[in-house]
C-alpha cells in the first residue's frame, strides 16, 4: 500500500510538472534577463545606490520596451514605451485596475485604507469618489484659492525680506527648503487647516518638525525594496530593517493626525464650524463620513480620514516641492531659458502686479517649461505596482493572472523615437519677482536622490535679486 501510494504521488507531481511545462510553452512569455537567483530571482541584480528607474531603464535597453522579471515569488511586468503602456492603460485598464498588496501600504498607511494603495473594489471606488467629488473638485480647490494666493505671497515677501536684511552680498538663499515650508504649508491648511512659520519646521521636535520629518521617512520608505514584498514568510526576519522602521514612521504620522482629527471633532463639538470656504478636507470628510466602526467595507470613519489626509499630504507637499526644486535647477543651468519665461512674464503679466492663476493660461512657455521638468524628473518616475486579475495581453505577450505590472515612467519619457535629445532640457519643443544665478557661477548638479519621489539628493541653494518695484514686495 506504501509502495503504491508512493508511486502514484510520483506520478501525480510528474504530471503537474509536465502539464506546467506543456502549458508555459503555449504562453507567449516576454523577454527575461538570465541572471535570476533561486529563491530571490533578479532581485540580487538589483540592489544598487542607482534610482530603480534608471537601473530598470537600462535592462531595457538591452532586453526591450518590456520584459519580466521574478521578484521571489512574484512575476513582474515592466514596461517601457508608449505602445505597451497604451496595452495597459487603455486596452487592459480594468483587468489590471488593482494595486499589489505591499508592505508600506499595509504598516504605514492604515493597512491600505489609502486610496492610492487601496486594491481594486467597492472601498477603492468609494473613497475614489469621495476624493474627486468632494475634495478634488473645481468648486472646493476654487473655495480654498485664497489659501494658495496668500501662502505664495508671504513666500515672495518672506524673499524680499531675506534679500533685504541679508549682511553677504550676493544674498544666497537654499530655495529646496524655502519650497517645502511653501508647499507643505499649502497643503497642511487646504487639508487640515493648519500653517506653520518657516522657523518651526526647523524647531526640534515640535509638531510640525515631527510630521515633516515622518513624511520624508515615509516617501523614503515608500521607495525602497523590503524582502517581505517579494517573500511574504520572510517578513518576520527584517533583516534590513525596513518593516520596523515603517511601524515607528507610521506611530508617528497616526500620532499627529489623530490630534488634528480630535482637533475638528472637538471644534464642530462646540459649535465653531466655520463657512464652506474655511472648511478644509479633513472638514468636509468629517461632514460626508457618518461615525462608526465600519463605516465603509470595514474601515472607520476615523481611518479612512486619517489615511487620506496623509496620503494626500505626501503627494501633495513632497511631490510639488520636488517638481518645484528641479524646475529651478533646470532653469539656472539654462539661463537663456530663464531670461525667456521672464520676458514672457513681463509682456503677458506685467511689472506691475504679481502674476495669479487666471494668468496661467496665457503663460505658454512657462507652462512649457512645467511639462518638460516632469518629462525629465517625474515625481513619481515608477508607477505604483499593479496585478492582473484575470490573464491578457500586454505588447504581443501572454500575461497570466496575478502577474504584477510597473510602468517605468522616467524611461517612457526618454524614448528617443518620441524625443529628440531626450535628455536635454528644451521647453521649446517664482520667475517673475526674482533674478536667479548659480552660486559662484556653478552649475547646479542634477543628481537624483533616493525615494519614491525622485526627489533631488542636494539642497538647491541659489543667489536672489529682486526684479520688480518695492512696492510690490
Amino acid at each position: 500500500m506504501i509502495l503504491e501510494a508512493l508511486v502514484l504521488l510520483f506520478l501525480y507531481g510528474f504530471w503537474k510538472i509536465l502539464s506546467r511545462n506543456i502549458e508555459s510553452k503555449k504562453l507567449t512569455r516576454a523577454p527575461e534577463p538570465p541572471w535570476a537567483w533561486p529563491i530571490f530571482g533578479h532581485l540580487p541584480g538589483l540592489l544598487s545606490s542607482e534610482p530603480a528607474c534608471k537601473t530598470l531603464g537600462a535592462i531595457a535597453d538591452k532586453y526591450g520596451p518590456i520584459y519580466s522579471l521574478k521578484f521571489g515569488i512574484h512575476r513582474t511586468l515592466v514596461v517601457s514605451s508608449w505602445e505597451t503602456v497604451r496595452d495597459c492603460l487603455s486596452t487592459n485598464d480594468r483587468v489590471l485596475a488593482t494595486r499589489a498588496s505591499i508592505a508600506a501600504g499595509k504598516h504605514m498607511f492604515y493597512n491600505n485604507a489609502a486610496f492610492a494603495l487601496a486594491p481594486y473594489g467597492q472601498y477603492w471606488r468609494d473613497v475614489r469618489k469621495l476624493t474627486t467629488l468632494q475634495l478634488l473638485s473645481n468648486y472646493r480647490l476654487d473655495m480654498l484659492r485664497h489659501v494658495r494666493v496668500s501662502e505664495v505671497d508671504t513666500f515672495i515677501k518672506g524673499l524680499h525680506s531675506f534679500y533685504a536684511g541679508s549682511v553677504d552680498y550676493p544674498a544666497k538663499v537654499n530655495i529646496s527648503k524655502l519650497l517645502e515650508s511653501l508647499t507643505f504649508n499649502i497643503s497642511l491648511r487646504t487639508i487640515v487647516g493648519k500653517r506653520y512659520r518657516s522657523s518651526t519646521y526647523d524647531k526640534e521636535n515640535s509638531e510640525p518638525w515631527r510630521y515633516k520629518k515622518a513624511i520624508k521617512k515615509a516617501l523614503y520608505l515608500s521607495g525602497i525594496f523590503v524582502i517581505s514584498d517579494a517573500i511574504p514568510w520572510l517578513e518576520w526576519l527584517d533583516y534590513q530593517g525596513h518593516v520596523s522602521a515603517m511601524k515607528s514612521t507610521a506611530k508617528e504620522l497616526d500620532a499627529v493626525i489623530a490630534n488634528w482629527l480630535e482637533e475638528h471633532l472637538k471644534k464642530r463639538t462646540d459649535g465653531e464650524l466655520g463657512s464652506d470656504s474655511e472648511s478644509d478636507f479633513m472638514d468636509v470628510m468629517i461632514s460626508n463620513l457618518a461615525e462608526g466602526p465600519d463605516q465603509i467595507s470595514g474601515y472607520s470613519r476615523d481611518v479612512i480620514i486619517k489615511a487620506t489626509s496623509l496620503i494626500l499630504t505626501l503627494t501633495g507637499a513632497g511631490s510639488t516641492a520636488t517638481t518645484l526644486t528641479w524646475a529651478l535647477s533646470l532653469l539656472l543651468n539654462n539661463p537663456a531659458v530663464l531670461k525667456a519665461a521672464q520676458e514672457e512674464l513681463d509682456k503677458q503679466v506685467g511689472r506691475e502686479k504679481w502674476v495669479e492663476e487666471s494668468d496661467i493660461q496665457n503663460l505658454k512657455y512657462l507652462q512649457a517649461i512645467v511639462k518638460e521638468t516632469l518629462r525629465l524628473y517625474p515625481p513619481g518616475p515608477l508607477t505604483g505596482i499593479r496585478e492582473a486579475m484575470e490573464d491578457c495581453s500586454i505588447g504581443g505577450y501572454d500575461v497570466p493572472k496575478g502577474t504584477r505590472v510597473v510602468v517605468n515612467i522616467w524611461k517612457l519619457h526618454r524614448d528617443p523615437r518620441v524625443w529628440d535629445n531626450p535628455d536635454e532640457f528644451q521647453p521649446d519643443r517664482i520667475l517673475q519677482g526674482f533674478d536667479l544665478t548659480t552660486v559662484a557661477g556653478l552649475p547646479v548638479d542634477m543628481v537624483e536622490g533616493p525615494g519614491i519621489a525622485l526627489p533631488k539628493e542636494n539642497p538647491l541653494e541659489a543667489v536672489i535679486k529682486p526684479r520688480l518695484g518695492l512696492e510690490l514686495y
